[in-house]
Formats: C-alpha cells, sequence, structure tokens
C-alpha cells in the first residue's frame, strides 16, 4: 500500500464514525483557534507599537532620568539604610523622586553627540483663549519633547528657538475653532490662541502663541493635550514659578536629549550618561518593554490553548483506541494480505494526523476570520479614534508553526493506538470476534 493509499484509507476510515470524530475535531479546533487568536493579536499589536515608533521618524532622541530614579528601593521599598553621600544625593522633585537642575543639563549638554536637551518641565495653563474670545481649560499640557513623538493631522512640530511661543494641538480640539473634520485640520494652522497661567500668587499672565501643529493621538498617549513649544513651555513655567518677581529655580524629573546619529552613537550616549550617574532610554527602549508585556500575555494565554490541546489528544487517543478495537478483525486481514507493523502503524498514526489537520484547518481558519472582522469592527467602530491601530495580524508563518504543532501533537496521541494495532498477531486477530 503506498503513502497516499494510506492516507486515502486513513480519511476514509476516520469519516466512518462522523459523530466521534466530529467531537474529537472540535476539541482539536478549540486549541488551534485559541492559539490563533492570542498569535494574532499579539502580532497585531506588536505591529502597531513598531508602526508608532517608525511613525516617530528618525528623532534621535534619549529620555535621560536621574539613574537613582530607576532604582526600586528609592522611596518605595525599606532596604538596607545607606551612607549619605553629598555628591550623589542630587535634588528631589516635588514627586519625591530624584529630578535633576540646571547643572546637571548643563552636564549633559557637553557628552559629545548631544546636540540638544530639552528638559521636561510640568506647566499649568489656566485657560487657552481661541480667536473668538472662548476660554477652554487646558487640564494638562504636553510636553515640548513629544512633538517629535507624533503623527500631524496638519502642520508639524514647533521651534526649539526661546522666543518661539508655538503650540500643537491634539485632534480632539479642532470643534473648539469650529472645525469638525479632520480633513480641514490645516485651517487652523498659523491661528493665534492666547495662553493664560498663573504664578505662586495668584496673578494671571497671558501669552499669545501660534498654532503650528495638529496631533494624533498615538499608544504612548502623546498628542492628546495641547503641547507648547520649548520657548513656550519655558515662558509659562517663568509664570508658574514666580512670587513677588523671583523667578524659583527649575528641577527637572526627565530631560529628551537630541543626539547626531542615534544609531552609531547609542552605546557611547548610554555609557557617557551613566558615568555621570544618569540612565538613558530610547523610544525603542520604551516601546520594547510594552513588547515584553504583550508577548508575555500571549504566552500566557498560549499555555491555555496548549492544555486545550493536551485535553483534545486524550479524545484521539481513545477515538482510535475504539477504532483499533473495533478494526481488529480488519487488521487481521491486512497483515494476512501482507501489510508490514510498519505500514499498520504508519495507517493508524496517519488517522491521527488526519484528525489534527481537520483540526487545525478549521481552527486556524475560524480564528483568522474572527480576528479579522474583530479588528475591522473595532478600529472602524469604537477605536476609530486611534489612527493606524491594529489590534489583529495574520502571520503565516506563525499559523503554519500552529499548524505543524497541533498536528505533531495528535501524531503523538495517536502512536499508543497505532502501536496496538501494528503488533496484533494476524491469526489472532483474524479469530477475533
Amino acid at each position: 500500500m503506498k503513502l497516499r493509499d494510506i492516507f486515502t484509507t486513513a480519511l476514509a476510515n476516520t469519516m466512518r464514525t462522523k459523530l466521534r470524530t466530529f467531537l474529537t475535531v472540535i476539541a482539536v479546533v478549540i486549541g488551534a483557534f485559541t492559539l490563533t487568536m492570542t498569535s494574532g493579536i499579539g502580532a497585531g499589536i506588536n505591529k502597531y507599537i513598531d508602526a508608532q515608533v517608525d511613525a516617530i521618524g528618525d528623532t534621535n532622541q534619549v529620555s535621560v532620568m536621574p539613574a537613582q530614579t530607576m532604582d526600586a528601593s528609592v522611596g518605595l521599598t525599606a532596604g538596607e539604610p545607606q551612607e549619605y553621600d553629598p555628591d550623589t544625593q542630587g535634588s528631589v522633585s516635588d514627586f519625591g523622586i530624584p529630578s535633576m537642575d540646571e547643572d546637571d543639563i548643563e552636564e549633559i549638554e557637553e557628552i559629545e553627540n548631544i546636540e540638544f536637551v530639552d528638559p521636561v518641565i510640568f506647566v499649568d495653563i489656566q485657560y487657552l483663549e481661541t480667536p473668538d474670545g472662548t476660554q477652554y481649560t487646558v487640564p494638562s499640557a504636553g510636553f515640548a519633547s513629544e512633538q517629535s513623538m507624533v503623527e500631524y493631522a496638519a502642520g508639524g512640530p514647533g521651534s526649539n528657538a526661546e522666543d518661539a511661543y508655538e503650540l500643537v494641538i491634539p485632534t480632539s480640539w479642532l470643534s473648539a475653532f469650529d472645525i469638525d473634520d479632520v480633513a480641514n485640520a490645516n485651517d487652523v494652522i498659523d491661528q493665534e490662541v492666547t495662553i493664560a497661567a498663573q504664578d505662586l500668587e495668584g496673578n494671571t499672565e497671558t501669552i499669545d502663541a501660534t498654532i503650528v501643529g495638529v496631533a494624533e493621538e498615538t499608544i504612548t498617549g502623546a498628542g492628546t493635550s495641547p503641547i507648547p513649544s520649548y520657548g513656550l513651555t519655558h515662558q509659562i513655567a517663568e509664570i508658574n514659578n514666580t512670587a513677588g518677581g523671583t523667578t524659583i529655580p527649575f528641577t527637572y524629573i526627565q530631560a529628551m536629549a537630541t543626539v547626531d546619529d542615534l544609531a552609531a552613537n547609542e552605546d557611547q550616549i548610554k555609557a557617557d550618561l551613566e558615568e555621570i550617574d544618569m540612565n538613558g532610554q530610547t523610544v525603542e527602549d520604551q516601546m520594547g518593554f510594552i513588547s515584553g508585556i504583550i508577548d508575555a500575555i500571549t504566552w500566557v494565554f498560549n499555555g491555555f490553548a496548549l492544555i486545550a490541546l493536551l485535553a483534545a489528544s486524550f479524545g484521539i487517543v481513545n477515538t482510535l483506541l475504539i477504532s483499533v478495537q473495533e478494526r481488529t478483525r480488519q487488521i487481521g486481514l491486512y497483515k494476512a494480505l501482507g501489510m508490514t507493523s510498519g505500514r499498520v502503524f504508519t495507517l493508524f498514526s496517519t488517522e491521527a494526523i488526519v484528525i489534527g489537520l481537520l483540526g487545525s484547518i478549521i481552527g486556524i481558519g475560524l480564528g483568522s476570520v474572527v480576528g479579522v472582522v474583530g479588528n475591522a469592527l473595532l478600529i472602524n467602530g469604537p477605536l476609530d479614534s486611534v489612527p493606524g491601530l491594529s489590534l489583529y495580524a495574520i502571520e503565516p508563518m506563525a499559523l503554519l508553526v500552529i499548524a505543524l504543532v497541533i498536528i505533531g501533537i495528535a501524531f503523538l496521541a495517536g502512536t499508543l493506538p497505532a502501536r496496538r494495532a501494528a503488533t496484533k498477531d494476524p491469526i489472532e486477530a483474524l479469530r477475533y470476534d
């Protein structure tokens, strides 16, 4: 009997008991469906994260924070008492975590291949007044560094000049300028707005600013609030930190350093930052953390799917053992006609493979259809406000691996019944009643 004949016979034998085969295949389908869904969701979200990183473009930016901030023991756990060192203590922000001052910023600027350092400053905007005189509250303002981390529906990032008072608004703010369609976002570019800020004594001062860009929201949360330019941020911060004509020195939790050719100088920059007790992270480093979480969650769900497949493997064993029992005389006849034990083993193993193949095709097909349709419904429905979002992606290689894993499990499950069939004595088998 040729291999093609063995496969044809195995398929016919599998279809002889349709209900029993159907119930066994359903268990395999559940595992295949779950693996396909979790794999696709993980791939889709990671694809979106990669797209967000690519959308940022060649920003060549490194996020810089005091190294102590990365130490989980700072202000969070009761560890061993540490000896006081005035050279490494540094300043502490209002949030109780290490911060940087102007001297630290200058030290970062002196590092080779760093072109520009933008300290992250928290500013408080009292209100934003549109050209028609309407005043809107601004619960939180974005950081100037975010201007290079968003996609633009119109315009672009503001200038880094200290005397440039410019503003990027999110797409959700277009309605304040009587613009209902993002396609008309260009209409708001170059419009003048008034920014009001209070000093430490509660006095209000205003600054005129020009809108230069309209930002779309990203997965990192950037682009959800108005983003002042570098110069505008510092002007607002001066107002916020002034009392009685005296401005309190700024402290910074974080700074964004623009690097000359980050791809070539990343290791050098990070090493030099470590020497001055600073920690540097690129956007890819930060996104990599999110990807790691997504991958970990995906593996957890894949584990549940594999448990379902393990349960299905017992169903395959049971189905084939019953089949061997029912076809004992048939096995004896095969052997009497010259079929070797190896061929008998192959025949019953192939029946297990057929069950795995059917389950994987149905499960993977169903999972792919549900994933694609569900993704389309979500990103065009409740999640349509997030541009470029992808919750599910089909990766052919991943689907092939899933199918091979399922078929492999089915084959292993079928080895016991197949071996029992292969070792039957033909004379005894023919006498079996």
